[in-house]
This record gives structure tokens, C-alpha cells and sequence, in this order.
């Protein structure tokens, strides 16, 4: 059989949900997947966000991340979204891409695709369940077949215990306060082991 084609397409303004896609990454290469890391669009001039230190420090390291398009998504078998809370919603950013993907979703192209996401907050009950909730609200519209971890694996229950995508607690500093890497890593087992079988 091919390799399952994962596209992985994350926002993140400080580098949180960056890290965690770059996570993914790696353990879906190590599971024998073609991978594509993309960025979506960044809305904020960038003297918006010149003036955070930590801002502007994941916009400079994370400047040769091409951005995400529709072909990115037409190509794959298996998307990752990975994005902060805004409000307990997508941010404006990550929304903005999905909103653009009325042309390829009027053709179809976007039924059967195999989905998961990923979030982040500040707060240990500062969104990211309803964000996860929200983007796979946006999915039932396309047609697209959400893989959540759900409580699959014991790792779950030391990782936060989401069942609707690994998420994540940041600090006043910027740090994760949780060790998620081994749900992110989970997570994106379940999401090929599910492709693989649709495929």
C-alpha cells in the first residue's frame, strides 16, 4: 500500500502548537508517512505583533513554513489541525483557511478525508475542548472522517485526559505545563492506523 499522505496545519502565534505539529512530525515519519508541515496565513501585521517578544521570536523561526492551501488538503489522506483557543473557538487565522476552502469542499474533494486536531490555552479549562469541538464542527460540513484519540491508550489518562485531541495548559512563560508529547504521538498513530484502513 502507498504511504498515507498527512498534512499537518497548524497556527500558533508563540510557538505552543507549533511545537506540538512538529511532534507529529516526527512520529508520523517514524510510522512511514509522507508528511507535509504547513502554517496557515498570519492575519496580524507584523507590527501587531513585533512589539511580543515571543510573538514575533515563532514568526522569525518559523518564517520558511510554507503556508497551507487547498491543495495541501486535495493531496492528503489524513489532515492534522493543531491550533490555540481564542475565546473557546478557532483562532481568526486557522478560521480563515477553512472559510477559504468553499471551492474545493463544493467539489467534494474534501468528503472521507480522515481529520484530527490538536489545541492549547493558557488555562487548564481555558477552551481547548470547545476549540477542538468547533474545528470538527467545521468537518461534519465537509464530510470528513474525525479520528479523535478518545481513551484508545493508557497514556491518555497522564496527559490530560482529553478525549477529543491532545491539548495542552501553557504558563505565564510561555511552557507547557503538561508532558503531552506521548498523547500528540498517540494521537497521530490512531489518525494513520484509521487512514490506513480507509485507504
Amino acid at each position: 500500500m502507498n504511504k498515507i499522505k498527512l498534512a499537518i496545519v497548524y497556527y500558533s502565534s508563540t510557538g505552543t502548537n507549533y511545537q506540538m505539529a512538529e511532534w507529529a512530525k516526527a512520529e508520523a515519519e517514524k510510522n512511514g508517512a509522507e508528511v507535509r508541515l504547513v502554517k496557515v496565513h498570519e492575519l496580524v501585521p507584523e507590527e501587531g505583533y513585533a512589539s511580543n517578544p515571543a510573538w514575533k521570536a515563532n514568526a522569525d523561526a518559523t518564517k520558511d513554513i510554507p503556508e497551507a492551501t487547498s491543495e495541501d488538503l486535495v493531496w492528503a489522506d489524513a489532515i492534522l489541525f493543531s491550533a490555540p483557543t481564542r475565546f473557546g473557538t478557532l483562532p481568526a487565522q486557522m478560521k480563515y483557511f477553512i472559510d477559504g476552502q468553499g471551492g474545493i469542499w463544493s467539489q467534494g474533494k474534501l468528503v472521507n478525508k480522515v481529520v484530527s486536531a490538536m489545541s492549547s490555552a493558557q488555562n487548564v479549562h481555558g477552551g481547548q475542548e470547545a476549540t477542538i469541538l468547533s474545528l470538527y464542527t467545521n468537518m461534519f460540513h465537509w464530510g470528513a472522517i474525525i479520528v479523535a484519540p478518545g481513551y484508545s491508550d493508557p497514556v491518555l489518562y497522564s496527559t490530560g485526559g482529553n478525549p477529543y485531541g491532545a491539548s495542552t495548559q501553557v504558563d505565564g512563560e510561555g511552557n507547557m505545563v503538561d508532558d503531552i508529547k506521548p498523547a500528540v504521538e498517540v494521537q497521530v498513530r490512531r489518525l494513520l492506523d484509521i487512514a490506513a484502513k480507509l485507504k
